[in-house]
């Protein structure tokens, strides 16, 4: 690859490149410690002498903007700030566009490694040291030579005809979910699943249903494409139908593990819900995020198994059960809503990336998958017995557990006055992360109390983590 750099006429080259080469390093073009080409290779390339090039290097380097080493070449200087951006000289024509999405607050951005605590309750991660590893390294060298088989063409925006057909026998066999390979569309994760329904279901002004509290991504996706949205309450059977606007294009649910709450819907809300969609022509996105978990009772159909008047689009995510960076999820829309979201799918990016699709449906072909999740329930499983065991003794002066039976995060509710923004700094200077359900609120009138994931923290670390916990609300009195 040539380095850029444009010499015009024969006049002042060596004060050309001198001036290209120092701007391109202030403004960061040419990063700290990055190698340039030889001296001579860059004065054949750019039709100079040697000596040209060379003398400009030396006053680079005389300015300390290059640095020589022996043996290995010329380099950047390490350590060097880029130059500020340039500002606009007048406003954007778009600046209240702009503007919007600048200040869109993002409230599930999880922190990087650097700042997370010794011991995470960080919900929505799974188990990352659980990754089978050896297994799905032999799953992308198969992606390889299947990509190398096919010359490494486009794919079906829908997705790999393989991916749709494992995806279609897993969510029949573990959710008893009705449909067929040409149903399922792959996806980039579920977040892009909701972006995708959300466009092809609601125009400006339509009026949209989320759970409150809920899942704030869903809302946000809602909005941004226009979507008058209707936060609708929960209780202990799930979202409540009756207050759901006949005028509804569209109700976001999260049906088996209510998120942030963790209470499952009862079967006759389901029903009842069922039944207002096809009332009123509705959609119903049913968000089936991490049901795979199931710790207790008997396992409930999904709604898009109840489903018998072609009114639920069923959303699902391998970031829970495999890992966030595939980045792959999927949708199973019913069949009037079916063509209209793959063709979005390919104007916003044609197909998700085909390597990862071959490598997760010969993953899931082989049995990989359910090992996987075998696997890491057995760890979730102590993890949530843990938990459940220190709220129910030590700290339950303090709160209240939300009765959950599936997933691998639990709500825990403030029986008493706690000042919550006290505790999350407390809580963190002693290292542990902790995360507050008040913001999953939008008009209910928000709860204090605490949202526990339990897929990022080993089960020997939870009794240490909450030991720190329980101290700092002994100190808080």
């Amino acid at each position: 690859m040539e380095l850029h750099v444009v010499i015009t006429g024969d006049k002042d080259l060596s004060g050309q490149l001198y001036r290209q080469l120092r701007d391109a390093i202030r403004d960061g073009r040419l990063a700290a410690d990055e190698r340039l080409p030889p001296s001579r290779l860059l004065a054949t390339q750019l039709g100079l002498s040697r000596k040209t090039v060379a003398e400009v290097y030396a006053r680079l380097t005389f300015e300390k903007l290059l640095v020589g080493r022996v043996g290995a070449g010329t380099f950047v200087a390490p350590h060097l700030a880029p130059r500020a951006s340039r500002a606009l000289a007048r406003p954007l024509a778009s600046h209240a566009a702009v503007e919007k999405w600048r200040a869109l607050e993002l409230p599930l951005r999880h922190p990087p490694v650097a700042g997370s605590a010794r011991y995470e309750f960080i919900g929505g991660s799974p188990a990352i040291e659980l990754f089978p590893h050896a297994d799905w390294r032999r799953c992308m060298l198969h992606a390889l030579r299947e990509n190398a088989r096919t010359r490494a063409l486009y794919g079906p925006a829908e997705g790999h005809p393989e991916l749709r057909e494992a995806i279609a026998r897993h969510v029949g066999f573990a959710r008893g979910v009705r449909c067929t390979p040409q149903d399922v569309v792959v996806t980039s994760g579920a977040q892009q699943a909701l972006a995708l329904l959300a466009r092809v279901l609601v125009e400006p002004g339509s009026t949209a249903v989320v759970e409150d509290p809920g899942y704030p991504q869903a809302r946000l996706i809602l909005e941004a494409n226009g979507a008058q949205v209707v936060g609708v309450p929960v209780d202990a059977e799930g979202i409540v139908v009756d207050a759901i606007p006949a005028d509804a294009r569209l109700v976001y649910v999260t049906p088996s593990h209510q998120f942030p709450l963790g209470l499952p819907m009862s079967v006759a809300r389901r029903r009842a819900l069922l039944v207002r969609a096809h009332e009123i022509g509705a959609i119903v996105v049913e968000d089936d995020y991490d049901s795979e978990f199931r710790y207790a009772g008997r396992p409930t159909d999904s709604l898009q198994g109840m489903d018998d008047t072609g009114n639920v689009a069923l959303v699902g995510s391998f970031s829970k059960t495999v890992s966030p960076s595939l980045r792959l999820g999927y949708v199973i829309a019913p069949p009037a809503v079916a063509q209209a979201v793959a063709n979005v799918k390919h104007l916003v990016d044609w197909h998700t990336p085909t390597q990862a699709q071959a490598a997760l449906a010969r993953f899931m072909s082989d049995g990989g998958l359910q090992r996987h999740i075998r696997r890491c329930h057995a760890a979730y499983a102590r993890r949530r017995e843990r938990l459940l065991a220190r709220f129910a003794d030590d700290l339950a002066p303090w709160f209240e557990l939300v009765p959950a039976t599936a997933g691998f995060h639990l709500a825990a509710l403030a029986r008493r006055a706690i000042d919550m923004p006290v505790l999350l700094n407390l809580a963190r200077r002693m290292d542990v992360g902790l995360y507050p359900i008040a913001p999953f609120y939008r008009a209910s009138p928000p709860r204090d109390g605490l949202v526990l994931g339990f897929g990022v923290i080993a089960a020997e670390d939870i009794d240490p983590a909450l030991d720190r916990v329980r101290t700092v609300l002994e100190q808080m009195g």
